[in-house]
């Protein structure tokens, strides 16, 4: 299926490393400014190197799921529910490392995380295991959602 549908794999993998790309350049280098180096972070934060190995793992097996999602059966809703996802996920480094909006970014993220899962219960019979290409974006996410939520309580 996914040799078959190479092309729609190229086109997501452009989408969604564009989205990783786009959200760098809105973080405003904000993992390396004092104000990030001043929070209080929780115990459990991963070092650096964790978020660019984790969001390119995520985004490879995201894209897969997507060309599943896609071509299986097309809808609109499906394509707006990509782009709100898409939203949620560039516009969280800008609320956070950006503006400082510790508490915006905590609601973008939770709207973000709930959309993920979703998208993993709604079209799960629809798409079947390929749905499990999920489970690492549930899981990071999850852990992120922990750890804006402990900088937004201990700051």
């Amino acid at each position: 299926m996914i040799i078959k549908n190479f092309k729609y794999l190229i086109l997501f993998l452009i989408i969604n490393f564009g989205g990783l790309a786009l959200g760098s350049l809105l973080m405003n280098n904000g993992p390396n400014t004092d104000w990030y180096f001043s929070l209080a972070k929780a115990p459990w934060s991963p070092p650096g190197w964790v978020f660019g190995a984790a969001w390119t793992s995520i985004m490879i097996c995201f894209s897969i799921y997507l060309v599943f999602l896609f071509t299986k059966h097309y809808s609109q809703k499906k394509l707006i529910l990509f782009i709100i996802q898409f939203f949620l996920n560039v516009s969280w480094n800008y609320i956070f490392f950006n503006k400082h909006q510790v508490f915006t970014a905590l609601i973008s993220i939770i709207l973000l995380t709930a959309l993920i899962f979703f998208f993993f219960f709604h079209f799960n019979k629809e798409i079947k295991k390929a749905s499990y290409l999920l489970l690492p974006y549930m899981i990071w996410l999850c852990i992120a959602t922990s750890l804006n939520l402990y900088i937004l309580i201990h700051n």
